[in-house]
């Protein structure tokens, strides 16, 4: 193999991860969540696991979601596994809506070790962006198969409110 023909293959290999980076970057930036431990997270302690990654302390996964709109509202699809409905909290704050919750790590009853931890455990917050007012108030969710789904109802667009006011 020649030298130029070895610099247009890495420079290619280069460009390619540079691109997929970006992509990456736009594409999932909002849906990186951090986890923190809590209460009631149950995480193996560092002694009991031999995966050199592990730190309990540090758990980040993509909670990847979807904004749908239609005429009357705002669909937000959020991928949420290994929760219990109960253990999330939702709300409206401003132009966003914001998921709390507490995923729990669920204890093997058999005796071993853990070799790799790559899922999240603990407590997160997730803000997915709203592009235009909602009512709140009339919003609906509904959890299944690891999928949050709210429906939130378009607000009235407020209409230009025109007023002349003489001069004396």
């Amino acid at each position: 193999m020649k030298l130029d023909d070895l610099k247009e293959s890495v420079g290619s290999l280069w460009e390619n991860v540079s691109e997929g980076g970006r992509h990456l970057w736009k594409s999932a930036a909002g849906a990186l969540t951090r986890f923190k431990p809590g209460e009631k997270t149950n995480l193996p302690a560092p002694n009991e696991v031999d995966d050199d990654a592990y730190l309990p302390t540090q758990g980040w996964a993509l909670l990847g979601g979807d904004v749908f709109e239609d005429e009357n509202s705002l669909r937000v699809r959020l991928e949420v596994p290994g929760m219990e409905k109960a253990d999330m909290d939702i709300e409206v704050l401003d132009d966003a809506l914001v998921v709390k919750g507490e995923k729990r790590f669920e204890r093997q009853e058999t005796e071993g070790r853990w070799r790799v931890m790559q899922c999240a455990y603990g407590r997160f917050r997730r803000v997915v962006p709203l592009p235009m007012a909602v009512k709140a108030e009339e919003a609906k969710a509904s959890y299944k198969n690891g999928v949050l789904r709210v429906e939130l109802p378009k607000a009235e667009a407020s209409k230009r409110h025109v007023i002349t006011i003489p001069v004396e």
